[in-house]
């Protein structure tokens, strides 16, 4: 199936539902994080599938490939955030299990991706 847009993208849409899922356990964060490890998970995990979605966009594959990159810092990011919150008790061992579950899968759909897109730059 020919991609038409960055939506048909799996990764694109798994990396939304981390997105949601980052949210609704945020919330529970204490309300003097609002501005610290809240603000900056949400806003590392909201740029994952933004970065896939603009260099879908941009229909170039290096460019592509660059912000699949860009995205995978991101997911690192994401990845110790959680990490510092279960270390502070905000999040609950089996919550965090299921969202670095989550945000593994991203990370190996967005390495495929990026092996795909230089197999075929290899051509």
């Amino acid at each position: 199936m020919k991609v038409k847009s960055y939506k048909d993208l799996v990764v694109w849409q798994k990396a939304m539902d981390l997105v949601e899922m980052i949210y609704h356990v945020t919330k529970d964060f204490p309300t003097d994080e609002r501005y610290g490890l809240t603000n900056q998970l949400r806003r590392a995990a909201v740029s994952i599938p933004s970065n896939i979605a603009e260099g879908q966009a941009r229909h170039s594959t290096a460019e592509f490939k660059n912000f699949l990159s860009i995205a995978r810092g991101s997911l690192a990011e994401v990845e110790t955030q959680l990490l510092i919150a279960r270390r502070l008790n905000y999040i609950e061992p089996q919550k965090l299990a299921e969202l670095v579950d989550v945000q593994a899968e991203v990370n190996k759909m967005t390495s495929a991706l990026m092996s795909k897109l230089a197999a075929r730059v290899a051509k």
